[in-house]
Order: C-alpha cells, then sequence, then structure tokens
C-alpha cells in the first residue's frame, strides 16, 4: 500500500470542456492569488538555477593552461612539438674532417636523422592503419551498423510498448469514467435538486419571517 494516495478531480471523459470565459476567471484569480503572495514570477526560483552558484574546479595543469591562453590568445598548445612532423630540410655536405671542425653540423645531421625517423614511424603506422582499415574496415562498418540497427529495434520495441501501455492505460480510465458517467450525472443533479430545495426553503422562510413582522407592527398599531 503506497505512504500517498494519489486522487485525481478530473474527468476528461465526464466533465464539460470549461468555457473561455470560465478559464479567464480563473486564470484572474490565479494571478491575483499569486500578486498576495508577494513572489516574483518573473524570476526563477534559485533552486532551478544551480549554474548560478556553480564554480568549476580545475587542476594546477588545467589552470596554467588557462593563465597562457589568457595571456596570449591567439597561442597554440605547446606540449606537442609539430615541427619534427614538418618537412625535412637536408643540412650541408659534410667532409672527413667536418666532424671535428664543425661540430654543429653534425648536430644539424643527428637532429635531421631523428625526425627522419620519427617521420618513418609515423609513415609505417600510417600505413599499416591503411591495411587494416582496407582489409577490415568494410566489415567493421557494416557491424557498426548492425549494432545500431538493433539497439534502434530496441528503442522502437519499448518505446511500441510504453504506447501500448498508454493506450491499455487509457482505455481502462476511459472505461472507468464512462462507466460511472450515469451515476456523477445523477448524483449531480440531485445536489442540484437539493441546493434548490434548500434555497426555497430559506426564501420561504425568510417570507414567513416578514409575515410574521408585519403582523406584529400591525399588532402594535
Amino acid at each position: 500500500m503506497p505512504l500517498i494516495n494519489e486522487t485525481y478531480d478530473a474527468l476528461p471523459y465526464v466533465d464539460a470542456t470549461p468555457s473561455e470565459p470560465a478559464l479567464s476567471a480563473a486564470k484572474s484569480l490565479i494571478d491575483t492569488d499569486i500578486r498576495t503572495t508577494g513572489i516574483d514570477t518573473t524570476q526563477l526560483h534559485p533552486a532551478l538555477i544551480p549554474a548560478a552558484t556553480y564554480t568549476p574546479r580545475f587542476s594546477s595543469a588545467v589552470e596554467l593552461e588557462h593563465a597562457r591562453l589568457l595571456a596570449d590568445a591567439s597561442s597554440k598548445l605547446s606540449a606537442i612539438d609539430l615541427t619534427r612532423y614538418d618537412e625535412l630540410e637536408a643540412p650541408p655536405n659534410t667532409t672527413p674532417t667536418s666532424d671535428e671542425d664543425r661540430p654543429e653540423l653534425l648536430a644539424k645531421w643527428k637532429q635531421a636523422l631523428e625526425r627522419a625517423y620519427t617521420s618513418a614511424e609515423y609513415v609505417n603506422g600510417r600505413t599499416t592503419q591503411l591495411g587494416l582499415l582496407e582489409r577490415f574496415g568494410k566489415n567493421a562498418w557494416l557491424v557498426g551498423n548492425a549494432q545500431l540497427e538493433d539497439i534502434l529495434k530496441g528503442i522502437e520495441a519499448e518505446l511500441a510498448l510504453t504506447r501500448k501501455e498508454y493506450e491499455e492505460v487509457e482505455a481502462v480510465r476511459r472505461a472507468n469514467q464512462e462507466r460511472v458517467h450515469g451515476e456523477i450525472k445523477t448524483l449531480e443533479e440531485t445536489w442540484k435538486k437539493g441546493v434548490g430545495r434548500v434555497l426555497e426553503v430559506e426564501v420561504a422562510a425568510e417570507g414567513l419571517k416578514q409575515q410574521i413582522l408585519e403582523r406584529r407592527r400591525a399588532g402594535a398599531v
């Protein structure tokens, strides 16, 4: 048994649709009640805007990167040296004694060889990946599409089941309301008649009271 019993006063299959004047009057009463509470309806409640009080927190490395970007917005990320992938430029030619006479030339050749090794490894990896893509890419793409189709079918089946359950609940709700429609109308008519009789009794009592007062006044004269 639930702790809270939910009840709904709306009976869409029994109650008549309210007229425009009735809706306007209800809206006017609601607006008047809201104004009396002093609530500003133009502003959202603070609980609905948690982002206003949220302060993001980043690691020290990210904070340093933010500071660098703030200092120079046109700067680029320097964590990866992209110059190693640039086009190689051949250093000057060497001589039998250039290693001893010109050590800077030897350093240039070492740097060129390192960049050549890097480019070669990159090209080899790229070739391997392209080969794998050519060999297995089509099947992987088809398998991925099949998986997505299965997911889509599952979602569509769940949607169809949910829609069916909704229609069943709606049908039961309609049947329940239509079943008691006659009883509700009878009770409503009985209530109206009872209210009318009470008013008639009050009117008759008021008339009798006036007659008694008039006779008393006539007797007093």
